[in-house]
């Protein structure tokens, strides 16, 4: 069935061939008959990492296979949504090891994008909990790998943006909770110096991000909000809460219905939103309790939020910088602040090491902004990915909708060698997406 497609930065749109299958052997058929076609999960990637010429949707793949509520571990198909698993994990005192910003994206997807959150720097990312998976490979063939077996498939699926095959079946850890309430600290910065500070102070805390203003200048250069918690005991909770320590009330949802005028997103709007944003915060410190949800996916309250960009869409432009390269924060930060492009959605956070062979994270700082496609937009872009390269960086792959491939093949290292698996287990390319053919990863 040919479908308009496009990922949740709405831009590219394309036409597309899509597919969806239930069963393992029907997939299997599809990926034998097929070439120049990319898996999807739910569509959470930005750009346009699961978009191609022929899509394979996962969203009828959504069973949860097991779980071990004495263990905690859960065995579910790709495409189960993080939402769906936390309904049944945290009434059970269980919660993902590692989760992003959205609680809307597939299994499948987690693995493809490996993804991160507030506790990379404690905890690593998705790939470090995962047990064993089975990826239907270019020969048709369904592998079962793991660190140890099969360890090259395992280690380039992870990250990988569905080029080495088809994730059918994942296999994971889940951490133990006694409730479903975050104990939260809030901490104002007047400046990008005072929270990288902070952040080295309160690198103890399981969780940690920051919202930054990218519109300061001056003394408040940087001014922020260093958000930082851990799970809740029964002890921390009032009275209210610990009633029912792991279930949450149902919270009515917003929606913004239609994508909304392109003129609304301005220099001036941004730094109000900022202004009040950051002077909602009235003490210095601010501790309380506070359910996961709104800690962990606070614009997942707002349905469809991306229409606020319009209908060019917007990019997320997500990089990272070696701890040791502050001064290239700095230095992109500038740039931002002197075109007066900043946005809306601005967080900082830590990275710890990340031994992997295609995974974003490194030990250092990422910085994620949210910017409306425009006229000179990717001129600007292209400027900032000069500063990440001259300062070690890297863009995330699982944003990425523009980069060129000399910027990929000069910021992963090890590229060459995920390259070489792709081709192992991709014979004929097989699995192939918009952003692999501008890469030069399937060409």
């Amino acid at each position: 069935m040919q479908k308009r497609l496009a990922n949740w930065g709405n831009y590219p749109a394309i036409i597309s061939e899509e597919s969806a299958y239930t069963q393992e052997e029907q997939l299997r058929s599809f990926v034998v008959a097929h070439h120049g076609f990319i898996a999807r999960g739910n569509g959470r990637c930005y750009g346009d990492a699961s978009l191609g010429k022929h899509t394979l949707s996962m969203l009828k793949y959504d069973k949860v296979l097991s779980f071990d509520t004495v263990a905690g571990v859960l065995e579910t198909q790709a495409g189960v949504t993080l939402d769906k698993i936390l309904d049944i994990i945290v009434p059970k005192g269980w919660f993902l090891p590692v989760t992003p910003g959205t609680k809307f994206i597939t299994v499948g997807g987690a693995v493809a994008s490996d993804v991160h959150g507030k506790n990379h720097h404690m905890e690593g990312a998705f790939s470090g909990h995962i047990t064993e998976m089975d990826v239907i490979t270019g020969d048709g063939l369904t592998i079962t790998c793991s660190p140890v077996a099969h360890a090259d498939l395992y280690w380039a699926t992870c990250g990988g943006m569905g080029l080495t095959g088809v994730i059918t079946r994942v296999k994971f850890g889940l951490k133990k909770i006694e409730t479903a309430y975050i104990k939260q600290k809030q901490i104002k910065a007047r400046n990008l110096e005072e929270v990288i500070r902070l952040f080295d102070e309160y690198k103890h805390y399981t969780y940690s991000m920051a919202w930054i203003d990218c519109l300061q200048k001056g003394d408040s250069f940087g001014r922020s909000i260093l958000i930082v918690g851990e799970h809740a005991t029964k002890a921390d909770l009032n009275a209210k809460q610990g009633q029912a320590p792991l279930q949450l009330p149902a919270k009515p949802r917003l929606t913004v219905p239609f994508n909304l005028p392109s003129f609304i997103l301005n220099t001036f709007t941004v730094k109000a939103f900022n202004w009040l944003y950051y002077g909602k915060n009235f003490k210095k410190e601010i501790n309380n309790v506070v359910p996961y949800e709104p800690f962990f996916y606070p614009l997942d309250a707002i349905l469809h939020w991306n229409r606020g960009y319009g209908k060019a869409g917007f990019i997320q432009y997500q990089f990272v910088l070696p701890l040791e390269q502050k001064e290239g924060l700095v230095a992109i930060l500038r740039r931002i602040s002197d075109k007066g492009w900043g946005s809306f959605l601005a967080v900082l956070k830590v990275f710890g090491r990340q031994d992997s062979l295609i995974s974003f994270p490194m030990e250092g700082y990422t910085l994620a902004l949210d910017f409306p496609v425009r006229k000179g937009l990717f001129a600007f872009l292209d400027e900032l990915d000069e500063i990440v390269l001259q300062y070690g960086g890297r863009l995330y792959l699982s944003k990425d909708a523009r980069m060129k491939q000399e910027v990929f093949w000069k910021s992963y290292p090890n590229a060459g060698r995920f390259a070489e698996i792709v081709n192992t287990y991709n014979p004929g390319k097989r699995f192939e997406s918009l952003q692999s053919e501008r890469l030069l990863l399937t060409k």
